[in-house]
């Protein structure tokens, strides 16, 4: 089958793919044979209670006399009872198993996340990783804790009433075993083609779903550019999709339920004019021909489920794949076995063997090249980085100048050469050793829900109240802080909606500067910050760089004159480097550059004069 083609939906079943939820079924394996246990005495009482209904009527009814009848209703309220415990212990038990391994699959998959490198963030859509870790987790837990024992009671309902049927009278029991595998095929087809409509319409109701999404959160962008017609007309076409879709789902049930029933009803009728004719004849008695009936009438429900259970078996697969596939996902950049026996992981490190950074940085017949591309960005690139030296690296938008930096901070490794941090391949030490003395302020920060005050303490966890107002103020994001509603209790909402850009970014640097890194890392940290305040974050960067190795990537030039080496990369190249006035006085691409940036904003300024 040809990849264009494929569709994981329809994919066999594999006993492979199920084998690999073992490692989490194993905590709760008595728990489940437990339900399974209870779901097998609920389907045995279930296939008795028409011999129970068909002894009253024999014994009681007919003959007209309640002579036996306390110790028959007794073990009828015993067995009823028996039933009720057991299913409201069922229950609560698939619960607690649907909950725990619902619990401990989200718990993988989001600690595995923490383990995967940059690269898959960069190319896998947000939505894609929160389905798998909520959706498919979700589906699966409920699958195991219901939809699994319900194949026993199924199983063993429809078995058990056969064998019963057959016990008592195997001639008419024929006749209404001859319709079960008219039925069974009947579902089968039906279930099938219920099945991939539904999964149409899931697939519609997440486009619509999206639709809603861009149309609430885009409201302001659609008004802008007057595209609200077109929306209109589009989520016009996924809604009438979606119609012609439930419809047709609609249709299919409302077809396959009469055609069930008629089957079913059919059986009672062949039980009816047999049964009918036997106890005209005195072999069969009334209570027996109601055993038959009830059992005609209730036999083909648990083959409709089966079908329903097995469909679904086959769908929740592709959740498992899905769920499955991200945990064996290897990390693109990860520690050697030495590295962590000696350094730990990142959920346990071992800091006691950290060897202390200073940041020397060495790049050393470096070349890399992309996971997703076709050239090598950096080609047996050497450059030297004094710990303490502030490297700024400037180009224009989409140039590469963020190739370096995440090179520097292992976010990337070199496919070619190596680079050593305080005169060690850093690849010999931990990750996080080098991300725990690394500091970064983006050109878009993500701040986490919570209070303005939890945000900066993400920079380091044991900072006290005063030391994070104090680097608040180091960054003058203090008087900002406290403008705000409730200070710096002030909740920031979810990815910061509730702040301004700006204030972002300030609360972004304060965190950043309480981690106290050895190196830091400044992406257009001022970009959206106003020129007043960018004057004093300016010179409180020029104090908290001393001593620390930082790198500055930035759009304006003025702001990184000072830098000890200036980087210039066009089109995934450095093409030049120096300071500033060697840069200048070259009168290459960097010399145009800054001339061509001055004047702009000269102008700038002289029109903002003027106004």
């Amino acid at each position: 089958m040809s990849r264009k083609n494929y569709d994981p939906e329809r994919k066999p079943f594999s006993l492979k793919i199920w084998a690999k939820m073992l490692p989490f079924l194993k905590p709760y394996r008595w728990r489940i044979l437990f339900i399974v246990i209870l779901m097998l005495f609920s389907a045995a009482v279930d296939i008795s209670y028409p011999l129970f209904q068909g002894y009253a009527i024999d014994t009681f009814i007919i003959p007209q006399t309640v002579e036996g009848i306390w110790p028959f209703a007794i073990l009828y309220f015993v067995v009823l009872t028996l039933q009720a415990v057991s299913t409201l212990v069922f229950c609560r038990c698939a619960l607690t198993v649907e909950m725990y391994l619902g619990r401990d699959l989200k718990r993988s998959v989001f600690n595995h996340l923490q383990t995967l490198s940059f690269s898959y963030y960069n190319v896998t859509p947000v939505g894609t990783i929160v389905a798998r870790t909520m959706s498919d987790t979700n589906k699966i837990g409920g699958m195991f804790a219901w939809s699994l024992v319900d194949i026993f009671w199924s199983s063993f309902y429809v078995i058990g009433s056969m064998v019963t049927m057959l016990v008592i009278d195997w001639q008419l029991a024929l006749l209404v075993i001859a319709i079960v595998p008219v039925i069974a095929v009947i579902t089968a087809i039906f279930q099938k083609k219920i099945l991939r409509v539904n999964r149409q319409v899931r697939r519609i109701n997440a486009d619509i779903t999206r639709g809603y999404n861009e149309g609430i959160t885009g409201a302001k962008t659609s008004k802008t550019l007057v595209i609200e017609e077109q929306n209109l007309r589009e989520f016009s076409e996924v809604s009438e999709n979606m119609r012609a879709t439930t419809v047709r789902a609609t249709m299919l049930n409302a077809l396959y339920i009469p055609i069930i029933v008629f089957f079913s009803s059919l059986a009672v009728c062949f039980v009816l004019v047999q049964g009918g004719y036997l106890n005209l004849e005195g072999a069969m008695k009334i209570g027996t021909l109601s055993v038959f009936i009830n059992y005609a009438l209730n036999i083909f429900e648990p083959i409709q489920q089966l079908a329903r259970i097995i469909a679904n078996f086959i769908s929740i697969q592709t959740n498992i794949e899905r769920v499955m596939d991200l945990l064996e996902l290897e990390p693109k950049i990860k520690d050697t076995p030495e590295v962590i026996a000696k350094y730990g992981t990142s959920f346990e490190p071992k800091r006691e063997n950290w060897e202390p950074i200073k940041g020397d940085i060495t790049f050393e017949d470096v070349s890399f090249r992309y996971p997703d591309g076709n050239e090598d960005v950096l080609s047996h690139f050497n450059l030297h980085i004094p710990a303490g030296t502030t490297v700024a690296i400037v180009g224009e938008t989409g140039a590469g100048k963020s190739t370096l930096v995440n090179l520097a901070c292992r976010f990337f490794e070199p496919t070619g050469g190596r680079i050593l941090i305080d005169g060690k391949d850093y690849r010999e030490r931990s990750m996080l050793w080098l991300h725990s003395s690394s500091g970064y302020v983006l050109q878009t920060p993500h701040l986490f829900s919570g209070s303005v005050r939890e945000n900066l303490r993400y920079g380091r966890l044991d900072a006290t109240d005063e030391e994070i107002e104090a680097a608040a103020k180091l960054v003058s994001a203090h008087d900002a802080i406290m403008h705000m509603e409730n200070g710096y209790e002030s909740d920031v909402g979810e990815g910061g909606d509730h702040l301004s850009t700006g204030e972002k970014q300030l609360v972004s640097f304060a965190r950043a500067v309480l981690a106290d890194p050895r190196i830091f890392v400044l992406d257009e940290a001022t970009s959206s910050i106003d020129t007043k305040t960018e004057e004093l974050i300016q010179h409180a960067i020029s104090t908290l760089l001393e001593n620390r190795t930082s790198f500055l990537i930035a759009h304006r030039l003025s702001t990184i004159r000072k830098a000890d080496l200036i980087l210039v990369v066009r089109h995934g190249k450095i093409v030049e480097q120096g300071s500033h006035e060697e840069l200048l006085a070259a009168g290459g691409y960097y010399h145009d550059l800054y001339t061509k940036q001055f004047e702009q904003e000269a102008s700038e300024e002289i029109l903002g004069t003027a106004d």
